[in-house]
């Protein structure tokens, strides 16, 4: 069975590259482009990982990780941080408001995988 993965960022090429690398380890890749339809995707769906950009227009990452994080039905869903923000501070901002893990923009297919298995233990390789 493939593992559902909720991609969360407002910049195409960044979602073109996120599914590229997933689909290829056989995930089924769910897309959203802001925080209120990643919030409204996760309610819908079963997700087994979210990979939320930090900036976006309509609501912060942050602030979707906030929601998801304080809701019952999504507190033990994984979230993992994929943004340009790179500052000991951001990540620091980042797991306060509850993310699993961090991954800083630009990434390899190695680091993102890397992450993607640390909580979904898909056995891929990561090589």
């Amino acid at each position: 069975m493939s593992k559902r993965i909720l991609v969360v960022d407002d910049n195409p090429d960044s979602v073109a590259i996120m599914r590229s690398i997933l689909e290829r380890e056989h995930c089924e890749v769910l897309v959203a482009t802001g925080g209120a339809a990643a919030l409204d995707r996760v309610k819908q769906e079963k997700v087994d990982l979210v990979l939320l950009d930090i900036m976006m227009p309509d609501m912060s990452g942050l602030e979707v990780l906030q929601r998801l994080k304080g809701d019952v039905a999504t507190e033990r869903l994984p979230v993992i941080l994929v943004t340009a923000k790179t500052h000991d501070d951001d990540l620091l901002s980042g797991y306060q408001y509850g993310a699993d893990y961090y991954i800083t923009k630009p990434f390899n297919a190695k680091q993102l995988l890397y992450g993607v298995n640390l909580f979904l233990g898909t056995g891929e390789s990561v090589e």
